[in-house]
């Protein structure tokens, strides 16, 4: 459960935006959003393997 104190006085859309803060980084929305749909593990690795290759040809163009 996610406690946001807030301190007397404090505008409510301050203690708004440290709540939507905490919330983001515990990850629950992303989490969410990646059980929705399934994808095969081949796939997920076919998609790994293209990013590394990417990530490897970048820098080579780079050097």
């Amino acid at each position: 459960m996610i406690v946001v104190p807030v301190k007397e006085g404090e505008a409510i859309e301050k203690a708004l935006k440290k709540f939507k803060r905490k919330y983001e980084k515990t990850g629950v929305v992303r989490e969410l959003r990646r059980r929705q749909a399934f994808h095969k593990p081949s796939v997920v690795k076919r998609e790994a393997k293209m990013h590394a290759v990417y990530v490897q040809q970048l820098k080579a163009q780079e050097e």
